[in-house]
Formats: C-alpha cells, sequence, structure tokens
C-alpha cells in the first residue's frame, strides 16, 4: 500500500510501464524457459524474449531460426511476450530498447554464481537484474541436455 493509497494498477495514470527482456541462446526452448517467461509476463508489463548469439555455444540454428521457433510455441495469448533475435551485449539491447530489467531464470546455486557475476556488469551498464528460481520439476533441464538427448523429456503430471 503507497502512501496515499494502492500503487497505481497497469495503464494507471502516473504508472511507469516496465519492459522486461529475457534473453538467452534458447537452443531449444523448453519448458524451463516457458515456465520463466510467464511467471516474469506476470511481473511485467512487457517481456521480450531475447535470442541471443553466444560465442562459446554453437547452436544447431541461427537466431533468426531459434527465435522464430520460441514463437511458434508461446501460446497466442500471451500478447505482451515479443521475440527478437539479437547480436551483441544485452544491456546494449535494452538500453536501445528502453528495457529496465533483464530477467534470468537459474536452476542451482552454480547458475546463480554465474549469473550474479553477469548481473553486476549489467547494473554497471545501468540494467537491473531479476533472478527467478526454476520451479523443482523442472530444475534439472537444460538446452545442452535436451540437445544431447535429442528430444524434449516427458511432462510429468
Amino acid at each position: 500500500m503507497g502512501i496515499d493509497g494502492p500503487p497505481p494498477t497497469a495503464g494507471a495514470p502516473g504508472r511507469v510501464r516496465v519492459r522486461a527482456v529475457y534473453p538467452g541462446s534458447f537452443d531449444p526452448f523448453t519448458p524451463g524457459h516457458l515456465d520463466v517467461v510467464d511467471r516474469a509476463r506476470a511481473l511485467f508489463d512487457e517481456v521480450v524474449v531475447l535470442v541471443a548469439v553466444n560465442s562459446s555455444k554453437n547452436p544447431g540454428a541461427d537466431e533468426q531460426e531459434r527465435a522464430a521457433a520460441v514463437r511458434a510455441v508461446l501460446p497466442a495469448g500471451w500478447t505482451s511476450v515479443t521475440v527478437a533475435a539479437w547480436r551483441g551485449l544485452t544491456s546494449a539491447y535494452c538500453l536501445r530498447h528502453e528495457a529496465g530489467v533483464i530477467v534470468r531464470g537459474v536452476r542451482n546455486t552454480t547458475d546463480l554464481q554465474a549469473e550474479c557475476r553477469l548481473a553486476a556488469m549489467n547494473q554497471s551498464l545501468g540494467v537491473a537484474t531479476v533472478f527467478l528460481p526454476a520451479q523443482p520439476e523442472l530444475a534439472a533441464m537444460s538446452s545442452t541436455a535436451v540437445r544431447t538427448l535429442g528430444k524434449l523429456p516427458p511432462r510429468s503430471g
């Protein structure tokens, strides 16, 4: 509750809209990625899934093809979510496209340590990072594991 009453709701006068960027190589886009996007869209006004080029990875498809694959699995009703392909620093994309925050999913403490280093760098460049922990049933899944197995594991429940 704000000093003068409840905080303004989405679209209310005086409320700042927040665009978030969820970057990754997404090779392939997994159920864990989809879950992070779903939770991010509940927190932010807009979410951009940023299909990035990572020089240390050798994806099976170029960033445009991976972006198209991500678009294909996003539910049609998720109108606040867009997908973009990008070559360059995530912080540069954020600054150029007025995105105020980077969203990162973390599966374990190893992920968190690496992500904290990146978050510190991005903060120094003017962009904050929000971490969303993986749902326990999705924490063991990685794009690398899925790619190695050649298919997504069956969903439980």
